[in-house]
């Protein structure tokens, strides 16, 4: 299970729908007073609360143009979480920007892509260990523009060709809905691609779905609202975590 940063102006905001205009400061439930948006508080809670140490951090300001938010990267990687950077990758000067800033990985997302072979050109400058595509959907259609149109299955084999590590689904039309994820892709992703890390994000809303996913084969779940209302809390987190890896006491 990876806990969800959406940043937006240096504050956590909460993503409903992918409507991004829309976004307002995150009140969870996981901090004394909601955090009123306050990233490294919710980042603390996800490392000390939920024991998660993996954060998938979405900089919204980057992804619309703007620059990075350097400072706050790094003060989120101060506090020893490993970050799953998703800010608008597309060269890899931007790759090594974030690497250098405390980013573990880096997502490299459909929705602002311009080329297999730039991805190719990421994969190469950072290593494939560090690189993450983003399958990035809206209501099961590619967010893609040409000459990256395909089907889902035919744009993540695309993807790993180009050199990448990892692959995420994520539908934002789902995102914050309570809709899960899209059960039929994600499986058949992992007929496609057996041995490849996949994660998969939007819309997971209970504890039960988090086990039927591990259980299904999925290596990763993104989970924000879920999170912060208390639908799902650290011990479902631990029961997913046994359902993916049987033996493991934790």
């Amino acid at each position: 299970m990876i806990p969800v940063l959406d940043l937006r102006a240096g504050r956590a905001v909460l993503a409903r729908g992918g409507q991004r205009d829309t976004y307002a400061p995150v009140r969870s439930r996981l901090v004394a007073g909601g955090a009123g948006g306050d990233p490294l508080a919710l980042a603390r809670a996800y490392r000390d609360i939920l024991d998660c140490d993996e954060w998938y951090v979405a900089d919204l300001d980057a992804l619309a143009g703007d620059a990075v938010q350097g400072a706050l990267l790094g003060a989120l990687a101060g506090l020893d979480g490993r970050l799953l950077v998703d800010a608008a990758v597309a060269t890899p000067e931007r790759a090594r920007e974030l690497v250098a800033r405390g980013a573990a990985r880096v997502i490299v997302g459909l929705e602002t892509l311009p080329s297999w072979e730039a991805l190719a050109a990421v994969a190469r400058a950072i290593g494939p260990a560090r690189v993450v595509f983003s399958l990035d959907l809206r209501d099961g259609a590619p967010l893609a523009e040409a000459p990256l149109f395909g089907a889902p299955l035919e744009l993540a084999g695309a993807a790993l060709a180009a050199g990448v590590g990892a692959i995420i689904v994520l539908d934002l039309a789902r995102v914050g809905s309570r809709r899960g994820v899209d059960a039929k892709l994600v499986e058949g992703l992992r007929r496609a691609h057996p041995h490849v890390e996949l994660l998969a994000g939007g819309g997971i809303a209970t504890a039960r779905e988090l086990v039927r996913l591990a259980a299904a084969g999925l290596d990763g779940a993104l989970v924000a609202t879920a999170l912060h209302d208390g639908r799902i809390g650290r011990e479902d987190i631990a029961a997913a975590r046994r359902a993916d890896h049987p033996s493991d006491s934790r």
